[in-house]
């Protein structure tokens, strides 16, 4: 659902925005939205974007609860998960930190995960001893270690211009 909102909201915004000035900013492009599209779509604009949120920190949540079951055997409530991951963005709200950049740098700090997850992925994904008949054939962990090692280069590049 929240890739489907962010592809409609993408699409939207390069349809109707492209070239407008002060659209770099959530606030911005709110107001670009209203100015171009009216005050009905530019509230559907607001909407699709915090439910894309919602729906993205929840996929979140739940993910993190299906690890620490299945890797720690540890289980916390429905609360204290929702806990953890709202109160983290009140507090980055509260210090008065300009939403797009703690945005933009939100993005870059879960882009780390990338590699921990694909490196294992191809790695145990080729492993014949573990997945018998299903075992990655070369030209697919050929291609899996290439896209891995070119997301890391590509995040390790994104956190240097991050941070000059």
């Amino acid at each position: 659902v929240a890739g489907t909102v962010n592809l409609s909201l993408l699409l939207v915004a390069a349809t109707n925005l492209r070239g407008r000035e002060g659209t770099d900013t959530i606030t911005g492009a709110h107001a670009a939205v209203a100015e171009e599209l009216g005050p009905s779509l530019a509230l559907l604009f607001a909407i699709g974007l915090l439910a894309s949120g919602l729906a993205s920190t929840s996929v979140g949540a739940y993910a993190g609860s299906m690890i620490m079951q299945g890797l720690l055997r540890r289980s916390f409530p429905l609360l204290v998960r929702r806990l953890m991951t709202l109160l983290p963005a009140l507090a980055v709200l509260a210090a008065g930190v300009d939403p797009t950049r703690a945005l933009v740098l939100s993005q870059v700090v879960l882009s780390f995960g990338i590699p921990f997850a694909l490196i294992p992925l191809v790695r145990l994904t080729s492993d014949r001893s573990l997945m018998g008949a299903d075992v990655n054939r070369r030209l697919t962990t050929a291609l899996g270690w290439t896209v891995a090692a070119l997301i890391t280069l590509l995040n390790v590049a994104l956190i240097y211009l991050t941070l000059t």
